[in-house]
């Protein structure tokens, strides 16, 4: 459990970081495919946005981990669950 907390506790606070620069910068009513808007509501572009946000930053999280302690000869890098 640790260790999912340590994945998506810091990727969480990306997402946030990164939904605020997103949507200062642009207006999710405005964001458009086709000609058509892809989404009919802020809230909605909002949460979908944060979602895949902390999708990807948590993806970025875990592979680090993972190559770390994968990659170190003596022992993980992430520090170990019972710590």
């Amino acid at each position: 459990m640790k260790r999912l907390m340590w994945v998506l506790w810091p990727s969480f606070l990306v997402a946030i970081a990164m939904d605020g620069v997103m949507f200062s910068t642009f207006d999710p009513l405005e964001i458009a495919y086709n000609g058509e808007p892809l989404f009919e509501s802020r809230m909605a572009a909002y949460t979908i946005a944060f979602l895949v946000f902390w999708l990807f930053a948590a993806g970025s999280s875990a592979l680090t981990c993972y190559l770390q302690s994968t990659l170190r000869k003596d022992g993980p890098a992430c520090p170990p669950v019972d710590s």
